[in-house]
């Protein structure tokens, strides 16, 4: 990141013309600065370690398999730069995926879904957040577990959970400090705290680790391969 804070991104896509939408609409922003554009994540990887990005945004399908490229690459390059955060594009909701991704750890790493695309505040969001080394999960992906979980019943996790309590694991899933789930859901300081403290409680996390707001999320997650 320079002087002005504006990040340093490398775009992995093999969709041309998505590569290069992002690509505009990212330094449209003001706060991106596109260092490399590649295709593959053979070119990914090479583009990282030459020029060491902030960040990097890359697709979950590219050759030559067409199958988790873009998740075997947000490995590799999390193990080799451990500075540089990475958001992986799908456009799969599927949970599974999202659990590949975070199967080493959830720092600085992100999980989106494309319709995100055309959602600039969100996309740069959470670039900025995985290179701070946090988390990001799309919403998207809580809602559908929301949805699997009330149909399960009680013996579901998500059962203990109140509706205010799933709103704010929404809120969280999507990178939201505390003061941005107050804004979101026009609650005051001390009630967010709550019920967060209350899903930590519910869900049996420890009381301490960087990450448990993610690991809320990762806990239905996992739940839901079981």
């Amino acid at each position: 990141m320079d002087d002005t804070g504006v990040l340093r991104v490398v775009i992995a896509e093999d969709n041309y013309l998505v590569r290069e939408g992002l690509r505009r609409l990212l330094e449209d922003s003001g706060e991106i600065d596109v260092i490399a554009s590649v295709g593959n994540g053979v070119e990914l990887l090479d583009a990282v370690r030459r020029l060491g990005p902030d960040a990097v945004l890359t697709d979950i399908r590219m050759p030559p398999g067409h199958h988790m490229e873009g998740i075997e690459a947000a490995h590799a390059i999390r193990a080799a730069s451990p500075d540089t955060g990475v958001v992986v594009l799908s456009q799969h909701a599927d949970e599974s995926y999202a659990l590949a991704l975070f199967d080493d750890g959830s720092a600085g790493l992100g999980y989106l879904l494309k319709d995100r695309i055309g959602e600039l505040e969100d996309l740069v969001h959470a670039l900025r957040e995985v290179r701070a080394g946090g988390s990001v999960i799309d919403p998207q992906i809580v809602d559908t577990l929301v949805r699997r979980r009330s149909a399960a019943g009680a013996a579901s996790p998500l059962a203990a959970l109140s509706p205010r309590e799933l709103e704010v694991l929404r809120e969280m899933a999507a990178g939201k400090t505390n003061a941005g789930i107050e804004q979101a859901l026009f609650l005051s300081s001390s009630t967010v705290e709550k019920h967060v403290n209350a899903i930590f409680t519910k869900l049996r996390l420890p009381e301490t680790g960087v990450h448990r707001r993610v690991a809320a999320v990762l806990a239905f997650l996992q739940s839901s391969s079981a």
